[in-house]
């Protein structure tokens, strides 16, 4: 399965991106908790170069937790400061001031035997489509917050938010990067929602997310849909190919459509809609919580296989 979306509007977004980069000093960058490394834009390493950075492990609540806390591990090695947030129901936020003045120590302290007092970090949200970038502003922003307009430089359309005295935050729209080199990583993306459904062939993308699930998560499967469903994932050990286990995946879906009643017209099994279910209920949550990727270093990866 072959994905690439990158519509002519992130182009622009990027170019402002670069521009824009320029006024910060602190690259707030959300990432989804269950496909850490995967939602990372590769280009935000190349544009921020020499600027603190912060990531978020977002949507936390929905990612297997002993699998955040190795990945949080593994982005502290490499430098970068993180926190686990929920914007949804705002856990962590309250961490959030903290760790951007430690990511900003530096600068702070310059400022201050420049005799610069009170200047407040400005920092840039960055993210990949989907990632929940807008609910994160609108849970950390709240009803204190004020639009302090343009600033100078800044491309026309982008709105900086003052948090509060010590604080701003600049909006970008979310982007993704021209071509998926690893289609493992379009695959993950697509999972959480981050690429357009209208060029997708659900029943595909639902039988390789299937294929990870009963690989490491075979309790949810049974936990939502029945035993039947769980039984039909396990299948027989005899084709142990990827196509053995996408023709198992599908027979799964045939188990959700029946535990489901997802009928076609003529009375058959309707794998279309089962499919739709099966990625409602995991990027919703419903299917407990998952993580789709190891960190690099954490030993086997156990993530999506060709």
């Amino acid at each position: 399965m072959n994905i690439q979306w990158y519509p002519g509007h992130m182009t622009k977004a990027r170019r402002a991106m670069q521009e824009d980069i320029k006024l910060i000093d602190l690259i707030i960058e959300l990432v989804d908790a269950r496909v850490p490394l995967s939602s990372r834009n590769p280009d935000i390493d190349q544009l921020g170069k020499g600027k603190a950075r912060l990531i978020l492990l977002n949507k936390s609540d929905m990612a297997d937790d002993r699998r955040s806390e190795a990945w949080m591990a593994w982005f502290q090695a490499q430098g970068f400061h993180v926190v686990k947030v929920n914007s949804r129901t705002g856990a962590g936020l309250k961490q959030i001031n903290a760790a951007v003045q430690e990511a900003c120590r530096e600068k702070i302290e310059r400022d201050r035997r420049r005799g610069i007092l009170n200047r407040p970090v400005r920092a840039m949200v960055v993210g990949i489509p989907n990632v929940g970038k807008s609910t994160f502003i609108n849970s950390f922003a709240g009803k204190a917050c004020a639009k302090t307009g343009n600033k100078p430089g800044v491309t026309k359309g982008n709105q900086w938010i003052r948090l509060s005295k010590t604080l701003e935050l600049l909006d970008t729209p979310g982007i993704l990067w021209p071509r998926f080199e690893d289609q493992q990583v379009g695959l993950r993306l697509a999972f959480i929602g981050s690429i357009n459904d209208e060029i997708l062939q659900k029943e595909e993308l639902a039988a390789e997310l299937m294929c990870f699930l009963t690989e490491s998560y075979p309790e949810a499967l049974g936990g939502r849909y029945g035993e039947e469903a769980k039984a039909a994932a396990g299948g027989s050990e005899e084709d142990s190919s990827h196509s053995g286990d996408l023709k198992r995946a599908y027979q799964v879906l045939e188990e959700i459509a029946r535990a489901r009643g997802c009928l076609t017209k003529g009375s058959g099994l309707d794998t279309a809609k089962a499919a739709a279910i099966l990625l409602d209920d995991f990027r919703s949550g419903r299917l407990g919580r998952i993580t789709l990727e190891l960190p690099p270093d954490g030993g086997e990866e156990k993530c999506l296989e060709n």
